[in-house]
């Protein structure tokens, strides 16, 4: 029997590459969208889902059990990002951050949990970042939203050990989708304090997103942790720089780190 496999955010950039991947490898894949009917281009069905609705999600989750039978892995992996001054970007924006990267991945773990738990095996993958390890200048809110996200995932491991089911993080650095077109910008004010600045580490950020990598790595990743029978807390996938950077603010004195960071933005 295949296993099925619900992706939150499945209709485009690394949601659409690992729900492609695994239903090329056999899996019963469903996507999510808030809009599935504007998309003509999946290959695997997609279900409207708002990560910000819990009725949406419920819904959502109701109505994938009811067709397969059983849920076997969720991918959390809907999210959006949010650059600015934190001085700047307008509490709302910061709210509306956090209900889609960190509270509506949490209602999704709730929805699919009892399913789970009835058949006394799960799999849930939350899809952080590699930035969810380090508060990154101008991205801090995207920061602590993946980061919490991962904190979270923690606890909630021990939690339901005991019922079969499994949760691990996966945090990819930069890959070449269509996440910066989707993320909110705090504006570039002409005569602020950060101006200058915050220009600059767009420009970065951006160019980080473009060069980035094929989100495929990121399908195989995943394919590989549902083959896995236990897996591991916390995998970061992507360029090796990257996934060293993590390794370096365990290992340097704090002010060491900031320097680093703070070159490679040039601040």
């Amino acid at each position: 029997m295949s296993k099925v496999v619900l992706i939150t955010g499945g209709s485009s950039g690394i949601g659409k590459s690992i729900g492609e991947f695994l239903q090329q490898k056999g899996f019963t894949v469903y996507g999510t969208s808030r809009n599935p009917e504007r998309i003509v281009d999946s290959v695997f069905p997609l279900v409207a889902l708002d990560v910000r609705d819990a009725n949406s999600i419920r819904t959502a989750v109701a109505k994938v059990i009811e067709i397969s039978g059983r849920l076997d892995v969720v991918i959390n992996n809907a999210g959006v990002g949010i650059t600015g001054p934190l001085e700047e970007i307008p509490m709302q924006e910061m709210k509306n951050n956090f209900e889609t990267n960190f509270f509506g991945p949490i209602e999704v773990m709730k929805a699919v949990l009892p399913q789970m738990r009835s058949q006394k095996a799960g799999l849930i993958i939350n899809v952080t970042s590699i930035a969810g390890y380090m508060g990154l200048p101008y991205r801090g809110i995207y920061s602590a939203s993946k980061g919490a996200l991962e904190l979270i995932t923690e606890s909630l491991r021990m939690e339901v050990k005991s019922f079969g089911v499994h949760i691990t993080n996966v945090a990819p650095g930069d890959y070449a989708t269509n996440i910066a077109s989707g993320r909110f910008h705090a504006p570039v004010v002409e005569g602020s304090a950060y101006e200058i600045p915050y220009r600059n580490t767009l420009k970065t950020m951006d160019e980080h997103v473009d060069s980035g990598r094929n989100p495929n790595e990121m399908a195989e990743a995943v394919y590989k942790i549902i083959q896995t029978p236990n897996p591991k807390i916390h995998y970061k996938i992507g360029a090796f720089i990257q996934k060293f950077s993590v390794v370096l603010k365990r290992i340097l004195p704090d002010k060491v780190y900031e320097k680093i960071l703070m070159n490679h933005y040039k601040l």
